[in-house]
């Protein structure tokens, strides 16, 4: 009898052809949301230090950069508002202009005809003086839950005006969805569509974008509405359901990478898509690497990415637009 090995999955590996005829999991640029981060003025790029090619920009600026971005291929866009630390106070209040600069984003792109959906993260954090995501106790040491739901209706509201396509709530309240759901069809927003930051950790992956939003606590930490990171897929799978039960159109995971367990437990429990965040420090660990020659970063970024997607992830966001748009 011959001892050479008569199951060979090599045979399988064995030419290029091979392998992209078996790949079950592909990269395109569909599964991609582009993060962007606005504020007020004319002709703004700022550069943000800790995730470099990443920017601040004006509404005129990020219309040209998203135009750009429509005709490589891709299909929505997460719009963050950046304010001068003046404007904030205490309960956010420039949240809840109707002029404020994510609606007025989300008006010029809808002028413009954008071939981009629209999507707003909805909190309290980048607008209140203290940053944490809504109004806070009478205590001040922490955010008061139900209170902060009426704003973020408001906020909700005045974006759905605006031309958003799908708000994504980002706070971690109890109540938000339903809250929302709520609000928006009383005010014949029913066709908006809310993408709920179901499972958001505490984490410490989340560094440079408070940089780039300057949206970083004053005081103390996120924890208490926040999750534990330390804590099971069990308390995952609940936020999701409760989210689900008041009304969520699609679910997020934020981090990914860190959490693919978790993004996983979600996929196999819900039917709705499911969106993974791959934040500013995974980005910004990525480009760091690559920049003092440690990684491949090509190779690394789509091997992460394509981790994710098989991990669960319809849609995935990313900072890594630009450098996506020419690898795929």
């Amino acid at each position: 009898m011959s001892d050479r090995p008569v199951i060979r999955p090599r045979r399988l590996r064995r030419s290029p052809l091979l392998r992209d005829l078996l790949q079950r999991t592909r990269l395109s640029l569909d599964d991609f949301i582009l993060p962007i981060f606005v504020r007020a003025g004319k002709n703004i790029h700022q550069p943000i230090a800790s995730m470099p090619g990443v920017f601040q920009m004006s509404v005129d600026v990020a219309l040209d950069w998203l135009d750009e971005r429509a005709n490589e291929g891709f299909k929505a866009y997460l719009v963050f508002g950046v304010i001068e630390r003046e404007k904030k106070d205490a309960v956010g209040s420039a949240a809840l202009d109707a002029d404020n600069i994510v609606c007025q984003m989300l008006r010029a792109a809808k002028q413009a005809k954008l071939p981009m959906l629209g999507i707003t993260d909805l909190c309290f954090c980048e607008y209140t003086d203290h940053g944490h995501c809504g109004r806070l106790t009478a205590d001040g040491k922490t955010v008061d839950n139900d209170a902060t739901l009426e704003l973020l209706t408001r906020q909700a509201i005045a974006h759905a005006r605006a031309g958003a396509d799908i708000i994504a709530p980002s706070g971690m309240m109890d109540g938000t969805i339903g809250a929302l759901r709520q609000g928006l069809d009383d005010s014949g927003f029913e066709d908006v569509a809310l993408l709920s930051y179901a499972v958001k950790y505490a984490s410490a992956f989340y560094g440079p974008f408070r940089d780039a939003a300057d949206s970083a606590p004053g005081f103390g930490d996120r924890h208490s509405y926040q999750m534990d990171p330390g804590r099971g897929a069990d308390e995952a799978l609940n936020e999701v359901q409760l989210d689900l039960d008041q009304g969520a159109d699609m679910v997020m995971v934020k981090p990914a990478m860190a959490y693919l367990d978790i993004l996983s437990a979600v996929r196999q429990q819900v039917h709705v898509p499911v969106v993974a965040y791959h934040t500013s420090a995974e980005y910004s660990m990525i480009e760091a690497a690559a920049a003092n020659g440690w990684i491949d970063r090509d190779r690394l970024l789509l091997e992460s990415l394509t981790a994710i997607k098989r991990a669960g992830a319809d849609l995935i966001i990313s900072y890594h637009g630009q450098t996506l748009a020419k690898l795929l």
